[in-house]
């Protein structure tokens, strides 16, 4: 959506908001102790806040899956909280590092790829399934990666979402919540070093400067390179957070962020080359041409969160977010036959693309008693839209030999395709959640109608311009009750269905049917009084239908929707944070995801292992050690196919990862991470642009100053 001629540009809002706040901190002044009110413990009770800092790894309480900061343990979905602690344990830096112990989640099923992150939730695609603050992160070939330091937490919900959130997969989505504003003054600066090559900057400083006002400023800068070494990534992040305290029954918060990086992925690997050469020099094998990868993108996200008391027990609570993202890239693939055992075939893609995008979601929420059963309401509104311009082009490259590479010898040709689309998508929809609490009972019911509109226009060189004018509509609901025994057992059942537009026509040309799903999940969650955990096991049954398929009818090809999915499965998983130090989060994953009609009917859907399994744990020392923190983990993903037709078998890995943290001084502390410790060379995924590897080992040292 175009900017009024007057208004000042998005990039320059945001560094005048980043000033204003840097010039708040320079004109206010420190209170001596002389003001200070000594008071007597005050005890607080209620539902803590869901976006509040955790000590630890044990959330209490969500937002995500019920936008109501409901107590996890009364929650009748599967919801796993990885808090900052454990991200910061862990040393994650991107998404995919960060989900590698949560059940239910393959988290990097291409391996790492700078770009975007593509994990799958119960065995669907994550790419578009992901959210900041609640609100979707729009792209077609999946969502921006976002800086990891920059967050707070991150909240998985497994299963059907559109209830609350529109659109989606049957899955679930992924919530990443953003560093907010605190009432206190705090800090850390540090630097980072790697290998591969991994140098970093970073700091994150918040001031209270009035009892009704704070600000955060968080910024990285850090320079990376991957497995193969040609590949290099530069990030640059600036996060600034305020929270102003209005009035005593209004709060305002606003939250934004810039982010300019370079992501390139590896062009990839011809299985043809698998287990004929060494998977280590397989693995560092730069397929493309230095002269021509090139990748510049550039991220703006401005947005603002309002809670308003309305009285009489009701409030407003509203989430807007203002989206700009510019990409331009050039990058190579490869073929995977290999006729002579050396000589790679290979391609280029270039593309651009510029979007916009506007999310809002406004709730009012409030309390009504009837008998015995309390009642906790919400009604709701949610606008997005997405304006996309974006052209995609394939070009031909001039062959690689694996043994005698050049790395500027790739020689792109002129396109061979290209496509451009001028589209436009708006969505509302209408949403109420009645949460009913009857003693130990706790019923939650949820209702939403949908309207999508995608317009604009689409062009190829072969097919020429096609006009798209599509609408759709979906109403999606969820049911579930949980009881919670006085012994901290919370036994629950739920049923939820999702939807998602389908763009284009079938081979007859009618418009394509949104795909739609439903789920089926049972369960039992365990919150001990004598420490602090949760244990939880779920069982779920996922049906998703009107998927679409290639069919070649009377000659022709084409697409129908004869697809149906079903993914059923086991989890398990269990996080603590015990008082002697000890933090640990263990998982199990048993998914069984497969197609059950269409050309692959009877094959698993791709980058579903049958198993998945981790286990971490860390503990902080006293006495003679004191100050000393050491963890690690295992991660074990299962065997897999890389592709829908199952012709790429995956093989399963295991591995292994180390922490370890020293306090220097009560303010220094040095710390190391170390992922894939064994430097396993596994095969991530197969298909037909090549096979890729994940990550071989990666050493990284901070050293970090905080106050």
């Amino acid at each position: 959506m175009p900017l009024p001629v007057n208004m000042p540009s998005p990039r320059t809002v945001f560094l005048l908001a980043t000033c204003s706040g840097l010039a708040l901190a320079g004109a206010a002044r420190a209170q001596s102790t002389a003001d200070l009110l000594v008071l007597d413990t005050i005890v607080v009770t209620g539902t803590p806040d869901p976006m509040a800092p955790v000590a630890g790894y044990v959330a209490p309480s969500q937002q995500t899956a019920t936008k109501s900061g409901t107590p996890l343990l009364q929650v009748p979905s599967s919801v796993s909280v990885i808090t900052g602690d454990q991200i910061e344990d862990q040393g994650g830096t991107n998404l995919g590092d960060t989900l590698g112990y949560v059940a239910g989640i393959t988290a990097q099923p291409f391996g790492t790829d700078p770009r975007f992150d593509s994990p799958t939730i119960r065995g669907f695609d994550g790419s578009n399934a992901q959210y900041l603050n609640g609100l979707r992160l729009l792209r077609d070939f999946g969502a921006p990666s976002f800086e990891t330091y920059a967050l707070e937490r991150i909240e998985v919900l497994r299963g059907p979402a559109s209830v609350l959130y529109g659109s989606g997969t049957p899955g679930g989505m992924i919530n990443q919540v953003q560093k907010r504003a605190q009432d206190a003054d705090f800090g850390e600066v540090g630097i980072g070093f790697g290998d591969p090559k991994a140098t970093e900057a970073f700091v994150d400083v918040n001031r209270a400067f009035t009892p009704d006002f704070a600000a955060r400023v968080t910024a990285v800068g850090r320079d990376t390179e991957e497995d193969v070494e040609e590949l290099t990534n530069e990030r640059r992040y600036l996060g600034v957070a305020t929270d102003w305290h209005v009035t005593p029954g209004t709060r305002l918060q606003f939250l934004g962020s810039y982010q300019e990086d370079s992501p390139i992925t590896p062009a990839g690997i011809p299985y043809d080359l698998i287990g004929q050469k060494s998977d280590r020099d397989l693995r560092e094998f730069y397929a493309g041409d230095s002269s021509e990868d090139e990748s510049d993108r550039e991220i703006l996200n401005l947005g603002f969160e309002l809670a308003q008391d309305l009285g009489a027990g009701w409030a407003l609570d509203m989430g807007f977010r203002y989206q700009s993202f510019d990409w331009d890239y050039t990058g190579f693939y490869v073929n995977n036959a290999v006729a002579d055992g050396d000589t790679i075939t290979r391609g280029g893609n270039d593309s651009s693309e510029e979007s916009e995008t506007l999310n809002l979601d406004s709730r009012i929420t409030g309390e009504v008693e009837t008998g015995r059963a309390l009642h906790r309401l919400l009604f709701g509104l949610d606008l997005r839209r997405y304006d996309v311009k974006e052209s995609n082009s394939f070009l031909y490259a001039d062959p690689i030999s694996f043994s005698n590479p050049s790395a500027s010898s790739g020689n792109l040709s002129a396109p061979w395709y290209t496509s451009i689309d001028d589209l436009t998508v708006e969505q509302a929809g209408i949403y109420l959640q009645d949460e009913i609490e009857i003693g130990a009972l706790t019923l939650s019911a949820a209702l939403r109608h949908d309207w999508v509109d995608q317009d604009g226009e689409s062009w190829t060189n072969f097919a020429g311009t096609t006009d798209i004018s599509q609408t759709d509509q979906a109403t999606t609901y969820r049911a579930g009750a949980s009881w919670l025994f006085a012994n901290g057992i919370a036994p629950y059942i739920s049923y939820s269905t999702s939807f998602d537009p389908e763009l284009g026509s079938d081979i007859d040309g009618r418009a394509l049917d949104p795909t739609e799903g439903r789920q089926w999940e049972a369960g039992v969650k365990y919150q001990p009084a004598g420490f602090n955990a949760l244990f939880t096991a779920a069982v779920f049954r996922i049906d998703q239908t009107n998927v679409a398929a290639t069919v070649v009818e009377n000659g022709i090809s084409g697409t129908r929707q004869i697809g149906r999915v079903r993914s059923e499965g086991v989890e398990l998983e269990a996080v603590a944070s015990l008082a002697e130090g000890w933090n640990l989060r263990g998982a199990f994953t048993w998914n069984d995801a497969w197609q059950r009609r269409g050309d692959n009917a009877g094959a698993e859907l791709p980058n579903a292992p049958l198993h998945n399994a981790s286990l971490w744990l860390s503990h902080d020392f006293d006495g003679a050690l004191d100050g000393l923190t050491l963890g690690g983990g295992i991660r074990y993903i299962g065997e897999h196919y890389g592709d829908a037709a199952n012709e790429y078998k995956i093989d399963e890995a295991t591995l292994l990862d180390l922490q370890a943290a020293y306090a220097l001084t009560e303010n220094a502390e040095v710390s190391v991470n170390v992922s894939n410790l064994t430097d396993e060379a596994y095969v991530a995924n197969c298909g037909s642009f090549g096979c890729y590897y994940g990550d071989g080992r990666a050493v990284q040292a901070k050293l970090t100053w905080k106050w």
